[in-house]
């Protein structure tokens, strides 16, 4: 599946949340010494690239995306100069990196907020966010009806009566884009990073940096106002041009929750994004009718602006797929139900996820691995409320339990936590049973999901470059042919179904002259 026409085309990127990846330091905390350490095994999986989220300095309310400096390291993570040496590294194994960048909001200890809570009502200070009188007789009630995707307002009062606009936590204060120093300042981080040797970035909340000046209310799911505005594209276009300013091809990653594929591929166009992950394909329930509708559509809309898809199964917001395919009812995502109380058989959750990481790994286009994802880690449901640390659990009152079960640190080796993820133990807690899925005891064993990986990931660079075309073998199967020579199928009904003809390349489970349920299996004509 080489594509020279750009790396990124065909990638296989590898998604490092640094806080959960190896502690290197021995304070609990994953950091830079402990991704460094843990290069080779990445270069042994076999992908082309790494994705970090946030590693700038932050109070860590959400995560490190609420960031308080954009033009430094986290201190918990280490130092510019170890970020300058781990890219360094990284392109010494061929592999590129990409870093998180978050121009929607940042944090209430970046230096410019607290500059406007200092200057007071009208000053310049404040035109960098979205300050507003409150509305009622005495101003006290919030400019508008927004709500935080975190749960509650979207606004907080401050003690001079104004209120400010924060779409996440209250700690996350948006920046106002129509305010042409915030275009200037982050022109200028991204030069500032590139000149570092980052070769992209993935922008969060792409879609939501332009808000409606006039900041109306919505009706209940409407978010026109504050996603997917016009003046958008302008801003891509000027990053564009500033990524392809630098040489050795970088690359700009949307992260857009659009319910339109058509207006989300918009932002794909030659002088916009480089690509943008797909995420109907990542909330699509176990269905085959429903990955093949997904998979069509997606292709249709990224080949009329000429961008590549993007396939993606997990990623540090959603619950993991080994769980939310283990399920008996519902085995898609939302935001709306996270499903935690839903029973699971993660032995059928994990066939599943084998079956799926085939049919991403086959697909046309690039994709994107989460950390643990090639371990067959599961959502961990268990964590005690009081070590729960994500903003979502807070805001909610617990009614959301958050997203600290997919973020909880790798097992590296041993027997028992923290399973060498570093020597001051994990600052979440992981599962006794992830005994037998350390990357240590899945490496000994051909059978594991990390050889299945491996393996794909090896294979993969070995597919051609042609367009899919889709296969009738029988209700309740997927299959699609790539070229002559390369036949996919991914049986989802309840019985096994005849092998479609051909050499088998890879399986992800055991075949004979029979495709059994769940399983998903390469052929060579």
């Amino acid at each position: 599946m080489t594509d020279k026409t750009g790396w990124w085309r065909s990638a296989a990127i590898y998604q490092v949340y640094i806080r959960s990846f190896a502690d290197g330091n021995g304070d609990g905390v994953g950091d830079l010494a402990g991704v460094r350490a843990r290069l080779d095994h990445l270069a042994g999986l076999g992908i082309d690239a790494i994705w970090f989220t946030p590693w700038y300095p932050s109070p860590m309310d959400d995560g490190g995306y609420d960031v308080a400096d954009f033009r430094d390291i986290e201190p918990l993570f280490g130092t510019l100069a170890e970020a300058e040496e781990l890219i360094a590294e990284a392109h010494a194994r061929d592999i590129r990196v990409i870093i998180d960048i978050v121009p929607n909001h940042c944090s209430d200890e970046h230096r410019w907020f607290q500059a406007a809570l200092e200057a007071g009502p009208g000053s310049p200070e404040r035109q960098r966010f979205w300050f507003r009188p409150g509305r009622g007789p005495d101003g006290s009630e919030p400019p508008n009806n927004w709500k935080s995707r975190f749960g509650g307002s979207a606004w907080t009062r401050v003690p001079d009566g104004e209120w400010y606009l924060h779409l996440y936590s209250s700690r996350q204060p948006d920046f106002n884009w129509d305010n042409p120093e915030i275009r200037t300042e982050f022109e200028d981080v991204l030069r500032f990073w590139f000149d570092r040797g980052v070769d992209g970035f993935r922008i969060d909340v792409a879609d939501g940096l332009v808000k409606d000046p006039h900041l109306p209310d919505v009706d209940d799911g409407d978010e026109t106002p504050f996603s997917d505005m016009e003046g958008l594209h302008e801003i891509y276009r000027s990053w564009r041009k500033i990524a392809d300013s630098y040489g050795g091809e970088r690359v700009l990653v949307g992260e857009m929750w659009l319910p339109d594929m058509a207006r989300a591929a918009r932002y794909l166009r030659r002088d916009e994004l480089h690509s943008a992950f797909n995420f109907d394909f990542l909330v699509c329930p176990w269905d085959a009718a429903r990955f093949r509708d997904v998979i069509s559509r997606t292709l249709r809309a990224h080949d009329e602006v000429g961008a590549p898809a993007a396939w993606v199964l997990s990623n540090h917001d959603v619950t993991r797929h080994v769980t939310r395919y283990g399920r008996a009812g519902d085995t898609g995502f939302s935001f709306a139900n996270r499903l935690h109380s839903a029973p699971v058989d993660l032995a059928v959750g994990t066939r599943r996820a084998r079956a799926a990481a085939l049919l991403t790994l086959a697909l046309p286009g690039g994709l994107y691995v989460y950390q643990g994802e090639e371990l067959g880690l599961w959502e961990v449901l268990d964590i005690p409320d009081e070590l729960r640390q994500d903003p979502v659990f807070a805001r909610t009152h617990g009614a959301d339990p958050g997203r600290d079960g997919c973020r909880v640190p790798i097992p590296w080796s041993g027997s028992s936590p923290p399973f060498g993820f570093g020597s001051g133990g994990a600052w979440l807690p992981q599962p006794a049973s992830w005994s037998a899925y350390t990357a240590e005891a899945e490496a000994a064993d051909p059978a594991s999901m990390l050889a299945l990986y491996r393996t794909g990931l090896r294979l993969r660079r070995e597919l051609p470059a042609a367009e899919l075309e889709w296969l009738s073998l029988g209700e309740g199967v997927l299959a699609f042919r790539i070229g002559p020579a390369f036949t996919f199928a991914l049986n989802f009904s309840g019985q096994p179904v005849p092998l479609p003809p051909g050499e088998v390349l890879l399986a992800s489970g055991p075949v004979g002259g029979a495709l059994p349920t769940d399983t998903a299996v390469w052929l060579k004509a």
